[in-house]
């Protein structure tokens, strides 16, 4: 997902997690926790569009725990960076008619991971220089950069040289791939380290829910991150929310892909679409703030809202929970890559079951989670 013209927009709170300064923070919802399971700690993208791969990392991390009762802090650049070479090398073959954004899926983390293997943060960080934090914006022109002039070059016919020319630049600004490394004494490679996970890509489905699909089949998903063009089991509305809830009451985490770059996305913390559509809950007053009342999203706005460019898929996180507000309001308990500075709920989001139902483009969960009788019906076609 590609986030940056979205990053800056939301303001700064500081960050607690008791209902009384929820209100001091402009907060009106009162959350309570109902299931919360394991997740590592909150991570920040910087100023890069790599939350797909920040909320799938994450997403793999919880499964670690839940299979292996271990915590383990993986390397998103690893992902990020062999990411660059499969796009450009899509791009370059499809004479620069293919994406070559940073956006990305929650398949393109599995699809890297058994087409490259996986490492650790402390071996990959993805910097050659001293950063604070992530920033490609001078990565990415060079890239770019790069790939339109070798497309639109004069010659007829390219030299295998630019190939070279882009891995310099990626081994420059991320450095080199590592080949072999060292975990508790034990030497790995890349594709050993992720074998020793038991973490098996294929294990793992992606669920959309659109109308201009027959439900129950197999369909490529029309967003522009999906450069890939891998392929999402489509159902009905209730059987999308039916799997999140049945996948966390069950102890598996939910990497989700959707839209947080409209209003209703707000900087205190919480999502939820408004019945009244002039309603800025942003501006309210400490002294009129109160939880709002919400459309009730039906499988025809939740279309309308995916045609008409209202929901898009502009950033991926991390359902680890489930919780209620004050007024028994079902919410989700969502892990962010923002950081933990000036974060209302330390870098996690209340997402409404309205505002899931509106504004998911799609979710990744293991095959154990998804119901047998929604499963079912894929085989039955």
């Amino acid at each position: 997902m590609s986030f940056l013209k979205y990053l800056f927009v939301f303001g700064f709170l500081i960050t607690t997690l008791t209902p009384a300064d929820e209100k001091e923070n402009n907060c009106p919802y009162e959350f309570s926790i109902i299931k919360e399971l394991p997740a590592t700690s909150v991570k920040n993208q910087g100023s890069t569009g790599s939350c797909w791969a920040f909320a799938t990392i994450s997403f793999i991390e919880s499964e670690l725990i839940r299979i292996d009762k271990k915590e383990v802090d993986l390397s998103e650049m690893w992902i990020l960076r062999n990411a660059y070479t499969l796009k450009a090398e899509k791009y370059v073959r499809y004479h620069g008619m293919s994406n070559f954004g940073e956006g990305g899926q929650a398949h393109d983390v599995m699809n890297i991971i058994r087409k490259y293997g996986i490492v650790p943060q402390n071996v990959y960080e993805g910097k050659t220089y001293e950063q604070k934090r992530y920033n490609h914006g001078e990565l990415t022109s060079i890239l770019d950069g790069m790939l339109t002039g070798i497309t639109k070059a004069k010659e007829k016919k390219l030299t295998p040289k630019w190939k070279v020319a882009f891995e310099s630049v990626l081994n420059t600004y991320m450095g080199n791939p590592v080949a072999e490394f060292v975990v508790s004494e034990e030497s790995f490679t890349p594709h050993l380290y992720a074998a020793s996970l038991k973490i098996n890509p294929d294990d793992y489905i992606e669920f959309t829910s659109y109308t201009h699909h027959p439900f129950y089949s197999k369909i490529i998903l029309e967003i522009p991150d999906n450069w890939s063009n891998n392929s999402y089991l489509n159902v009905p509305l209730d059987d999308l929310i039916n799997i999140i809830n049945n996948s966390i009451n069950n102890g598996y985490t939910v990497c989700w892909d959707g839209d947080v770059g409209k209003d209703n996305f707000y900087k205190n913390g919480y999502a939820v679409i408004p019945a009244d559509d002039d309603l800025d809950v942003s501006d309210n007053d400490n002294d009129s703030l109160k939880p709002v009342i919400e459309k009730q999203i039906t499988q025809e706005m939740r279309q309308d809202a995916f045609d008409n460019y209202d929901a898009t898929d502009d950033h991926l996180m991390h359902i680890v929970g489930i919780a209620k507000d004050q007024n028994e309001t079902p919410f989700y308990y969502t892990k962010n890559s923002w950081g933990t500075k000036d974060k209302t709920f330390g870098g996690f989001w209340y997402l409404s079951q309205q505002y899931l139902k509106l504004k998911t483009v799609a979710i990744m969960v293991h095959k154990n989670a998804v119901p047998i009788e929604i499963l079912n019906k894929f085989n039955d076609n």
